[in-house]
């Protein structure tokens, strides 16, 4: 049954994470010597303040460069055919509806944004993603540029060299780290998918599928509505590419959403068990829809002991507004601890968070789910 797998750090997402240290000591360096020039007189007090003020501007250039990010994807794609569907920076999502531009929530472990579109149709096996995916990384570049720019007019000035030379450094790492190809374990970033897409058309219809089912989600389509065959099982060689193996995940979901839990169970025991290139999100709720069926049917105890992990709990905490996961934890107070009281404070919560939802459809499927979990308790 589903384990949670300690997988070793490649080297390259090592050397990502030495590259993040290493700018943040560079821009703590800066900071720290920036106010011993221009406070030498300064108090602990005020000094520490100070030092508190310079990080929390640190964060928000950060953040900045994400949105700048994302903006990159959403420029570039436009220009290369692709359609608006959403736009995420950490939990805040605008997403297109019925031709409107609405606010929604959302939060995904382990991203900090997100830019989905709704690509072209491939043209004889085609479509263009070099500019989509590389689109992030260019941005990032620029701003970097002018941010350089920037400092260098800006040298005489207090504060401002300092900021501006903050930006422009993340604004490069972020444009190195996502466009350079670098695969870390199982996720490939920008860089990486610009290239492969390039010269496998297997992965390149899986991609395109994939940002088809988030067009189509935004628009009210549910998983069981879309063409069957999308939702194909990928063969052995395409469990080993990421952009693929992820089509094997919507499958189960699509199983799912058809209440064919019998067959999904089986599909999911083997993803969860065997060696894919799934990345741990989609391993962590794949044993969410396990743990849901277990309850739902035989919910022995050992099984759910098995499954509900150390690991799996830090998960469902991290995700704990996210539907499957909160069905889940539903369904588990409800059946496998029996707390009635428990299981109506997660259906209220579950209500409360589907109102800034960005896919209805989904939570609607969710409910469904849930609702056969009440019944079974009857």
């Amino acid at each position: 049954m589903a384990k949670n797998k300690k997988k070793k750090i490649p080297w390259q997402g090592a050397l990502m994470l030495l590259v993040f240290m290493a700018l943040g000591g560079v821009c703590g360096v800066m900071i720290a010597d920036h106010l011993t020039i221009a406070s030498p007189d300064a108090g602990l007090g005020q000094m520490i303040l100070r030092f508190a003020g310079m990080i929390l501007v640190l964060y928000a250039l950060l953040f900045l460069q994400i949105v700048v990010h994302e903006g990159g994807h959403l420029v570039f794609g436009l220009l290369s055919g692709y359609r608006f569907s959403s736009f995420r920076v950490a939990s805040f999502m605008w997403i297109k509806q019925e031709g409107k531009l609405r606010f929604k929530r959302l939060s995904l472990a382990g991203t900090g944004g997100q830019c989905l579109m709704d690509p072209p149709d491939m043209v004889e096996g085609k479509l263009p993603v070099t500019l989509y995916n590389l689109g992030g990384s260019i941005l990032n570049l620029i701003s970097a540029v002018l941010c350089f720019g920037l400092f260098a007019l800006t040298r005489d000035l207090a504060i401002w060299p300092v900021i501006f030379l903050m930006a422009a450094l993340i604004g490069l790492v972020y444009a190195l780290v996502n466009g350079i190809p670098l695969r870390m374990g199982a996720v490939d970033n920008d860089g990486h998918n610009a290239l492969a897409l390039g010269k496998d058309p297997a992965a390149l219809r899986a991609f395109w599928i994939q940002m088809k089912m988030a067009a189509l989600q935004a628009q009210g389509v549910r998983l069981r509505d879309m063409p069957e065959e999308w939702f194909a099982l990928p063969d052995e060689a395409g469990m080993k590419n990421s952009l693929i193996a992820v089509l094997a995940v919507f499958r189960c979901n699509r199983l799912m959403d058809e209440h064919r839990f019998q067959t999904a169970r089986e599909e999911m025991a083997k993803l969860t068990a065997g060696e894919t290139a799934l990345m741990g999100i989609y391993q962590n709720l794949l044993t969410c829809d396990l743990m849901y069926c277990e309850l739902l049917f035989e919910n022995r105890p050992e099984r759910l002991e098995r499954m509900y992990t150390k690991g799996q709990k830090k998960f469902m905490k991290n995700m704990k507004k996210f539907p499957s996961v909160l069905r889940t934890r539903y369904a588990y107070a409800l059946l496998a601890q029996q707390d009635r009281d428990q299981a109506e404070k997660i259906r209220k919560q579950y209500e409360k968070v589907g109102k800034s939802y960005p896919y209805p459809v989904e939570w609607a499927g969710e409910r469904e789910l849930m609702d056969l979990a009440a019944a079974r308790a009857q």
